[in-house]
């Protein structure tokens, strides 16, 4: 059994949630919704500290990962292949809490302005999903034959295929060729980041033909099975040597981007809390446009991400090809750690510590009730799924609809998008005006 570290949810809140501050009366409320900056400060200085914090934690064990990748490639067998499995999934575990940054108009995601044009908006580099696996390496298609055509077994020039496609040079697979063929003509041609390496370290975990008949899935608690042949006697091993070690040196890269940008010194996360002078003084971010950005964001990933995209779409089709980590069978951790990096913001904590003034600090005592109440039913329900993932049914299995956990994951979601909602109450109450609108994906599935 692999012995990787893993962070569980509490399902009692008494520790992990028993809030600081002192909870504003309802006939303070007024005066509360009409903050100051110096009020509203604290907050996004919880924020920024967990930020670097957390992505610190990230990069780290992404290097970890690296070395671990490193071991393998240069001497594979069974125990270097295993301790590279156990290395991707710890380096999960930290990278998963950092998305709750995403979606806010920041350093990792943002599309537009002097962010998106300093930082590049790495996250679809780091964490594309869903992921054409097709486009990397074999698969063992509906008629049990090797599919072609892909990264690994092309030599010369690639063309991904779709919108707008371009072709790239693989003769050597580089860092270089594969960030060029990442999201090259659609959203699913991924060639870099956490599930890329997921996919070279497991291979695939479905049957294309029929998902009861378990040829490729080998049982509900089997991931996929890559032999480690492929790595030392099939003709295409150096080329999967050359796509991991590329990957792997890509995603460290990238954090070390991202992790800059909320270091003290950082430019972002100085221009976040306005700190910027002379030239770069026009960067600067107000604290309620700051603050507005961070409270949406949380709120369109619990409900629009998280909630909708992550687990309603996986559950409600269902299909094992729409979960998260769908080849390592890793996504009941993915829902996890997104969950607790929305609760570390929420809080202001981390790995248990306090990093300083909460926004939930300021919600009324009513609105706050209903909210940890709220919480407390999520973390039950993340707590059932880890624990039939670790014992039972992995969350492939878990999403099919004869299976009781089916229901569970259900409730999960709508319980996950109410949380969401409640973003508005949080806001308001911190002096920002938000609506549901914006705390919703307008593009997301509908289902």
């Amino acid at each position: 059994m692999l012995n990787l570290k893993l962070i569980t949810v509490s399902v009692g809140l008494a520790a992990a949630l028993s809030f600081s501050g002192c909870v504003t009366s309802s006939e303070n409320m007024e005066t509360t919704k009409k903050v100051e900056m110096t009020q509203i400060s604290p907050i996004l200085t919880s924020y920024a500290k967990i930020a670097e914090a957390n992505y610190s934690d990230a990069l780290n064990d992404a290097k970890k990962l690296q070395i671990a990748i490193a071991d393998f490639t240069s001497n594979p067998t069974e125990k270097t292949f295993a301790n590279a499995k156990v290395a991707w999934l710890n380096s999960r575990e930290s990278y998963g809490q950092t998305e709750i940054f995403r979606l806010s108009n920041g350093p990792i995601d943002a599309e537009e302005g002097w962010v998106a044009d300093t930082y590049g908006a790495l996250e679809g580099q780091l964490n594309a999903w869903p992921l054409d696996e097709n486009m990397i390496d074999y698969t063992i298609d509906a008629n049990g034959v090797k599919t072609s055509g892909n990264i690994i077994d092309t030599m010369g020039t690639f063309n991904p295929g779709g919108e707008d496609a371009s072709s790239v040079n693989v003769s050597n697979i580089t860092v270089d060729a594969i960030t060029a063929l990442n999201e090259n003509g659609g959203d699913a041609n991924v060639a870099t980041g956490y599930h890329a390496i997921e996919f070279l370290l497991w291979g695939q975990d479905q049957d294309y033909s029929n998902f009861v008949k378990d040829s490729i899935t080998n049982g509900a608690t089997t991931a996929g099975q890559r032999p480690l042949s492929d790595y030392i006697s099939d003709k295409n091993a150096p080329r999967r040597i050359a796509f991991l070690k590329a990957a792997s040196s890509k995603i460290v890269s990238d954090l070390e981007t991202i992790t800059n940008a909320w270091t003290n010194d950082g430019l972002y996360k100085n221009a976040f809390l306005g700190k910027l002078s002379g030239s770069d003084a026009s960067k600067n971010i107000s604290s309620a446009d700051a603050l507005k950005q961070v409270i949406a964001g949380m709120g369109v990933f619990m409900k629009s991400e998280l909630a909708n995209e992550r687990i309603a779409v996986a559950v409600l089709t269902p299909s094992e090809e729409d979960e998260h980590s769908c080849f390592s069978d890793n996504t009941h951790r993915d829902i996890t750690t997104n969950y607790l990096g929305f609760r570390n913001v929420l809080t202001s904590t981390y790995n248990n510590e306090s990093y300083g003034k909460s926004m939930l600090d300021a919600v009324s005592v009513e609105d706050k009730k209903r909210i940890i109440s709220l919480m407390k039913s999520i973390e039950t329900k993340i707590s059932s799924i880890n624990k039939v993932a670790m014992t039972s049914a992995h969350f492939d299995y878990q999403i099919q609809p004869d299976n009781p956990q089916s229901k569970v994951i259900v409730k999960l979601k709508n319980e996950m998008r109410k949380l969401g909602d409640e973003m508005v109450n949080v806001a308001n109450a911190n002096g920002i005006s938000l609506t549901q609108e914006d705390v919703t994906d307008a593009d997301e599935t509908k289902i």
